[in-house]
């Protein structure tokens, strides 16, 4: 039983598969999480979307389950966080709150040829203006296909009649009754109509994509009070008091609070961020973001996304290769090495530092005795080395030596895929006993903006412990193996416009 006079931080993490809800109490400890599944829609090949409305239903579900957990009552909750998966769009009827199409996911790979339509000027705009690399995976050309597929979807916008988010703004309205539209630097830098440097929205990239500024949200402070939940949905009227991206958060939850500090993030995709200060650095293959705006105050970093990871291992299962997930690891041990063949799950094009829109999945150097564990272990690794990829370049853009890598996030269960990391990256991997640093960091936010926290140093002594993974591999074995990869991944890249140009569908 909890004590009826103990105040909890309530955290919605909404994820590209499911809605979560947690309860956090002042130790940062979850005393309670539940987990509600969406469907997923493939109406094309390349195409990725969901269905704002059941995205919506999973996430009240999960809230109720978890207060009930918990055994907590409305009035215990301090204050709401929110954290969510970035760049997916949706567009709703101001009025009624209701969505005109399927969210279109960050994963969807519909615009590309939006994207290819600009000329380097223009793309070296963009990539100045928002710090971000001109992409399929971002906002703007998600919003810019809506409004010019869906019938009277641009004359409705021009009219104030239609409303865009990214998830946590869709959140914010159905949790107000439609009050507040809002969302916070580090969800607004993910569009590509935000301008870096300005921390605004851009009037030249909205022009550049033909989008009305009158259906954006406001954009708030990471840590700040965004308001309260209609009394329908607990009873009680609660504030919202922080917001951020999934992967900033993870960031903030890991308590990556200075410079060179760097997490990695295993979930669908892999997630690298190194908090940059108050600077923003500059890359000509990573992302320049916003990683928090706390009291007005932005702290910057570079991020490198790797688009399929967990994904990729999902896929080993659907295909009947593995029976069940939590046994990938074994069975890659089984193995002791990778016989030279290297996997690249590029489902969904390449991400950083490579940025290839038409890339596809690879899988090089198989023999007649290449066996199921074989495939499996170059997988694995192929996580890794992705990994890497991004390493390396935060390293060479930054300046900055990186001496631990924090990870979380669900593939962290492995440790066969921890330690390969370690070996590869030739550097110290620290997992936190706290598995949910994306909902624990949006949990910190919402509270140090409601005092449930003091300030970020009552955050740094909290007492989370974490394990070790320390690199054991010879420096001749990290450059042949990571030279090998080096060879395999171009042979992934430009696949789809090679068969495009060949007429092969």
């Amino acid at each position: 039983m909890t004590d009826q006079k103990e105040k909890f931080i309530l955290t919605l993490d909404e994820g590209t598969s499911s809605a979560k809800a947690f309860i956090f109490n002042k130790k940062g400890n979850a005393i309670s999480s539940v987990q509600c599944t969406f469907d997923q829609y493939y109406p094309k090949p390349g195409w990725v979307e969901q269905n704002p409305l059941e995205i919506w239903t999973a996430q009240r579900n999960a809230i109720k389950s978890a207060m009930n957990q918990a055994n907590i009552k409305p009035d215990q909750i301090e204050s709401i966080g929110i954290t969510n998966q970035r760049e997916t769009t949706v567009l709703w009827e101001k009025k009624t709150g209701k969505p005109i199409h399927n969210a279109i996911v960050w994963q969807d790979r519909r615009t590309s040829d939006i994207i290819e339509s600009f000329d380097q000027e223009s793309k070296d705009f963009i990539k100045n203006r928002s710090g971000l690399i001109p992409d399929a995976y971002f906002s703007a050309s998600k919003i810019q296909w809506m409004l010019e597929h869906i019938p009277d979807a641009k004359k409705r916008a021009k009219n104030g009649e239609l409303l865009f988010g990214t998830i946590d703004s869709y959140l914010l309205y159905k949790l107000t009754d439609g009050r507040i539209h809002a969302t916070d630097h580090s969800n607004a830098c993910r569009t590509m109509l935000y301008n870096i440097n300005s921390l605004q929205w851009d009037t030249e990239l909205l022009e550049l994509f033909k989008i009305p500024a009158c259906i954006l949200p406001e954009i708030n402070d990471s840590s700040s009070v965004y308001g309260e939940t209609s009394e329908n949905i607990l009873r009680e009227k609660i504030t919202i008091s922080g917001c951020a991206g999934d992967q900033q958060a993870a960031l903030f939850g890991q308590r990556c609070f200075h410079e060179g500090m760097v997490k990695n993030t295993f979930g669908t995709g892999n997630f690298l961020l190194m908090n940059t200060g108050s600077t923003p650095v500059r890359s000509k293959n990573l992302l320049t973001t916003i990683a928090w705006v706390i009291n007005g105050h932005p702290s910057y970093a570079l991020e490198g996304s790797v688009f399929v990871t967990g994904a990729a291992v999902q896929w080993l299962k659907d295909i009947g290769l593995i029976d069940d997930i939590d046994s990938i690891g074994h069975i890659a041990r089984s193995v002791p090495y990778n016989q030279g063949v290297y996997f690249i799950p590029a489902f969904a094009g390449l991400g950083a530092p490579y940025w290839d829109q038409y890339a596809r999945g690879t899988i090089i150097g198989i023999t007649q005795g290449t066996k199921k564990g074989i495939l499996i272990r170059a997988a694995l690794e192929s996580i890794c080395y992705l990994s890497q990829d991004i390493l390396e370049e935060m390293q060479d853009d930054s300046g900055i030596s990186i001496k631990d890598i924090h990870v979380d996030g669900g593939g962290t269960t492995n440790e066969f895929l921890l330690q390969y990391h370690a070996d590869i990256s030739n550097k110290t991997i620290m997992k936190p006993s706290q598995e949910h640093t994306t909902a624990l960091g949006a949990a910190f936010l919402a509270g140090l903006s409601v005092d449930y926290w003091e300030n970020i140093n009552e955050l740094a002594d909290l007492s989370i412990a974490s394990s070790t993974f320390k690199p054991n591999m010879d420096n001749h074995t990290r450059e042949r193996l990571y030279n090998g990869w080096k060879k395999a991944i171009m042979h992934s890249k430009d696949w789809k416009k090679e068969l495009d140009q060949c007429g092969t569908v």
